[in-house]
């Protein structure tokens, strides 16, 4: 399964998705996890089984939702406290209750 983070610059999330893959990696979850540039939504659709939002790019999220339900893919805004905190086990769970 592939699961991408959007953020302004892809940066911002880089630590999250970290503990994101090792949270995966403990439970034996084959997943693909990486962070993007809120710019690459439209490559990402073609190729993500999820995608999740940084808090910080929330104002986008009526045109990015539009554009997720266009190409079927499950969309939402990463929980700002478990962002905030870089809970991986928390945003990964958050990931897999949007693909089943």
């Amino acid at each position: 399964m592939k699961i991408t983070l959007l953020c302004a610059l892809g940066m911002s999330t880089s630590l999250l998705v970290e503990k994101m893959k090792t949270a995966a990696e403990n439970r034996d979850i084959n997943a693909e996890i990486n962070a993007h540039s809120v710019d690459d939504i439209d490559s990402q659709l073609a190729s993500a089984d999820v995608i999740l939002l940084g808090p910080q790019i929330r104002y986008k999220k009526n045109a990015l939702y539009k554009k997720a339900e266009e190409a079927n893919t499950p969309i939402d805004i990463i929980d700002m406290r478990a962002y905030g905190t870089t809970d991986g086990e928390k945003v990964l769970d958050q990931a897999l209750k949007l693909i089943k």
